[in-house]
């Protein structure tokens, strides 16, 4: 059994997404059913059906100020109002399971453990939408995910929760699973669309949003793995209690979970209400390896502008306290880094990652974003002169902004130009030693 599963619940944890992560064999159905599972499709579908039109379950999400677990932290239950409910294209629900951030693997841990939370959440959506057809698309490198994902399938069709007699009520809903081929890229909502419909997997122009014209030019949501695992939770709480989860904001309703690395003493996955403190969510991961000090901290993924120790102390960890501190939330892939950690390194790391792993689409990313990687190369090895940082700087400058189709570009910057401003002096010294 994995740590991150085996490990018991922290007392300053709130798990009611992982509630029953714990459990062996947490991925089957009958151990899911036991916990209340499907109770909630139940409810939606046949013991309550008359009060849950697809607006009254748009409208509950709405409440549940539930937003997107996957990075861009959209309101759901507003993404889901804006699917045109009547007319004769298909509506497709799809989950965005290709998690490829680094730092971030909450994703697949649930994939494997939970999978029947996100079923029941993508079904439940399928209702709001008028869905009869959903995809879920896992990251060509999470095979045990995927096996994981078509038994939990298999199961739920055979217990009717899937196909086209829902129990019994005459509602059709389909699902099905599709594996990409390791391309980051492919965690954009528009490339992964594309990737879907068997073409190459490039970012689309936006508008027309994929809510009006998305997979197959029909009106789709894409949601993250964790926002449809929420889902059931939120009808099985009420919208109000699963908002007021959250410690103070309430435009950041309900928990989040953190895919917690780094020097801590106890990485892994945890769930915790929004709204804590940075420091304190530290704390519940065990605190930092004795005898040492905290240096730097990625709150959301290697995308998200770095945080000193100092802007750390005063962070809260929800959608508008990281933005408070210039930064985001991300993907909830939180690094905490000891003043061990060589800041060259990390960087270099960084930008190699996303020097690969463009798509080449748009000029300045595909150039950016290469140059960007090797001139942190350089100043790694000592090849360059302190004010190659600047004109790194100045350059990065230019990518982002609008001046490409996706936000990857922004991604190379943000992920970058903090840690060079913030530890200049690491990289001065690294060039002088």
């Amino acid at each position: 059994m994995h740590p991150a599963k085996s490990r018991p619940p922290h007392s300053k944890e709130h798990r009611v997404v992982l509630n029953y992560f714990h459990l062996e064999n947490s991925h089957t159905r009958k151990v899911y059913e036991e916990q209340g599972g499907y109770a909630q499709l139940k409810r939606l579908l046949v013991t309550e059906k008359e009060q849950w039109n697809p607006n009254a379950i748009i409208e509950e999400v709405k409440k549940s100020n539930l937003r997107g677990r996957g990075g861009a932290g959209f309101a759901t239950g507003m993404k889901w109002s804006f699917v045109p409910k009547d007319g004769p294209e298909p509506k497709y629900v799809v989950c965005n399971a290709d998690e490829s951030e680094p730092g971030t693997f909450k994703d697949r841990f649930m994939i494997e453990e939970i999978p029947h939370s996100i079923i029941e959440g993508m079904i439940i959506a399928a209702l709001a939408l008028n869905s009869e057809q959903g995809y879920i698309y896992v990251r060509g490198e999470f095979y045990r995910g995927w096996e994981r994902l078509e038994a939990a399938l298999t199961e739920a069709y055979a217990a009717g929760y899937l196909g086209d007699n829902i129990l019994g009520t005459g509602r059709k809903f389909h699902l099905a699973t599709y594996r990409g081929a390791g391309a980051y890229i492919c965690g954009e909502e528009t490339a992964l669309l594309e990737s879907l419909e068997g073409k190459r997997g490039h970012p689309r122009l936006k508008p027309p949003f994929p809510a009006f014209k998305g997979l197959y030019a029909s009106p789709t949501v894409v949601n993250n793995v964790e926002t449809f695992a929420t889902v059931p939770a939120v009808f099985r709480l009420g919208a109000e209690t699963y908002s007021k989860l959250c410690k103070g904001n309430e435009k950041s309703g309900g928990t989040k979970i953190f895919s917690i690395s780094g020097h801590v003493q106890n990485p892994g996955i945890y769930e915790v209400p929004l709204g804590l403190p940075l420091a304190e969510v530290m704390e519940i991961a065990g605190g930092l390896r004795p005898g040492r000090s905290l240096k730097a901290v990625i709150p959301g993924g290697s995308s998200t502008p770095i945080l000193t120790a100092e802007e750390a102390a005063k962070a809260i960890l929800d959608y508008e306290g990281m933005a408070a501190m210039g930064t985001f939330l991300g993907s909830g892939g939180l690094m905490f880094l000891d003043d061990t950690t060589d800041m060259v390194e990390l960087t270099h790391r960084v930008a190699h990652f996303y020097s690969h792993e463009s798509c080449g689409q748009c000029t300045p990313c595909r150039e950016g974003s290469r140059w960007v990687g090797d001139v942190v190369h350089r100043l790694r090895d000592k090849h360059a002169e302190e004010g190659d940082i600047d004109t790194l700087l100045s350059f990065a400058g230019n990518m982002g902004n609008g001046t490409t189709i996706c936000p990857f570009s922004d991604a190379v910057v943000m992920g970058v130009t903090p840690i060079l401003k913030k530890f200049r002096q690491d990289f001065v010294t690294r060039l002088r030693s």
